[in-house]
């Protein structure tokens, strides 16, 4: 048989071989039609949120030194995510999935090992070695000893040569599940900064409400003093006094309550900070004229590249793609080189003998499945449905983003509008309170529309304080819900070796039908939602 005809022999058998094994591949599921996201929000955020508070064009581009313009706020979050238990535990997360990468760079390079040994060999005089080694010599004049003593010393080698990419599909697979691992951490730091800002402003509104009843007890405590003074003066009954005496007592008690909840919040920013309990440093004077910057959204499309789970959820996307890969390619052939080097002796007096103690061995074997494929079409298939997960996963959370987004601007427009509103009424409850109270004291008014209007003026009061907080807290969210707070996303990527990922370079938007584009030929390449004309 010519060459020509042996190679195409060998092309022939191979390429019979790579049908065989491709009749059996499943046919892989598409995801389901997905809404695309709107191009715009539907509410607008407030420009002004205090004095001096200039609105960029996305919030969350600013860090939260430029974000928050309170020092005390600023070190508390520079310390958490410093100290923050979470993020260390999150932080080793990441340092699990490097080191997978750096498990699966080393697959489909050659293992090479080093050994030596040596034993005893005694065949079978009625065997077909026993018979030859009695006719044979060792060396001229010296037959071969019996039982013969076997010493090797050399190098050994196994390579799976990566002729489907299965084992660099693999590696890329672990770095965008190391890249993944990485935007979930930075994801927790966005919603740390969040809770310590949203904390520390509730701390802030809890000293308020301290102050409110310390002004109402004062209230209260002198038209005690003047509902005594009247009854000592024979013009009133004891109905009043008690009646104040009451609110007094009700009003202390609740300062204890309020006193606890300070306590908690206390505790929980020191939590965060990975301290045992102590103060807080804050000062709530300003409480009313915080100023924090004007909360701007920019365009829907921009979360895709500004959140952190986002962000997260799209590398898993595209990993799952390439485990797809990694389980098709079980299908085709595996080659596999095995060989070794080294020297080896009867003796080991002669085991440094060169070249005449020198052996080596190559052997290739290519190993395909032909029967019984199911464990294959199983993992093949379940890679499907990791894949469809992840997709589904990325659409959740892309729509839960838009979803918070608007809630929180819908929240700081009407708690801002609201806060105005309530301001005028306290105003008027003020007055009233005074007149109420002047009247009182002039016995031209009972006692119950002073102790009504001290009330009303003390709820407005905590109601104000409430809305301011819900005020501040909407806008702390809706940074971090816009991605802001992300103090690690500039981190450098430390890949063990010179391999540096290639990442999805984000596109603009273009008009398209209502739905999520089927899922395309390579399944790492993510498919992006598309705006609507």
């Amino acid at each position: 048989m010519g060459f020509l005809a042996k190679r195409l022999l060998l092309a022939g058998t191979l390429n019979w071989v790579l049908f065989v094994a491709g009749c059996g591949i499943p046919q892989l599921r598409q995801p389901d039609d997905n809404p695309s996201i709107p191009r715009e929000f539907p509410i607008k955020a407030r420009q002004e949120v205090g004095p001096e508070a200039p609105a960029p064009e996305n919030t969350s581009r600013l860090g939260y030194e430029e974000f928050f313009h309170d020092p005390v706020l600023n070190e508390l979050i520079g310390t958490a995510l410093s100290n923050n238990l979470e993020l260390r535990k999150l932080n080793e997360e990441v340092q699990v999935a490097k080191n997978e990468v750096m498990a699966r760079q080393g697959t489909y390079l050659p293992f090479v090992t080093i050994g030596g040994g040596g034993g005893l060999d005694k065949p079978s005089l009625y065997t077909r070695d026993g018979a030859i080694d009695r006719e044979l010599q060792i060396l001229p004049g010296r037959p071969i000893p019996d039982p013969i003593w076997n010493t090797a010393l050399g190098l050994g080698l196994v390579w799976q040569l990566d002729i489907w990419r299965q084992l660099r599909n693999a590696r890329d697979s672990a770095i965008k599940n190391y890249i993944a691992a990485r935007e979930k951490r930075n994801y927790q730091v966005t919603r740390l900064v969040s809770e310590i800002a949203d904390t520390y402003y509730r701390l802030m509104a809890l000293d308020k409400r301290i102050d409110n009843l310390d002004l109402t007890i004062q209230l209260q405590e002198k038209s005690l003093e003047t509902a005594r003074a009247k009854k000592a003066a024979g013009r009133d009954s004891e109905l009043p006094v008690q009646r104040f005496l009451a609110e007094v007592n009700r009003n202390q008690s609740q300062k204890l309550i309020v006193r606890q909840d300070i306590i908690e919040a206390e505790n929980r920013i020191n939590f965060l900070l990975n301290r045992y309990p102590q103060p807080v440093a804050r000062d709530p004077s300003g409480f009313f004229n915080i100023t924090i910057t004007a909360v701007s959204a920019g365009l829907p499309a921009e979360l895709l590249d500004n959140r952190p789970d986002i962000r997260a959820a799209a590398r898993e996307v595209e990993a799952t793609g390439l485990d797809i890969k990694v389980a098709k390619a079980r299908f085709y052939p595996t080659l596999i080189i095995n060989a070794g080097a080294g020297y080896a002796a009867f003796n080991p007096h002669y085991l440094l003998n060169t070249p005449e103690a020198i052996a080596a061995n190559v052997v290739g074997n290519m190993v395909a499945p032909l029967i019984n494929k199911k464990a294959i079409k199983a993992d093949y298939m379940s890679a499907n449905a990791k894949q469809l997960q992840a997709i589904y996963n990325y659409q959740m959370t892309i729509l839960g983003a838009y979803t918070e987004v608007v809630n929180k601007l819908s929240m700081v427009e009407n708690y801002s509008q609201s806060i105005e509103i309530k301001k005028k009424q306290l105003e008027a409850l003020e007055a009233s309170v005074d007149v109420a109270t002047k009247l009182f004291q002039n016995a031209r008014a009972e006692y119950i529309d002073v102790l009504f209007a001290q009330r009303d003026l003390m709820d407005a009061r905590l109601v104000l304080i409430e809305t301011k907080n819900l005020q501040l807290s909407a806008i702390v969210t809706a940074y971090q819900s816009l991605g802001g707070g992300d103090a690690l996303a500039g981190e450098p990527l430390e890949l063990p070796g010179r391999h540096r990922p290639a990442f999805v370079t984000p596109v603009p938007a273009a008009p398209a039908s209502p739905a999520m584009p089927a899922m395309p030929s390579k399944p790492e390449a993510l498919p992006r939602p598309r705006e609507n004309p």
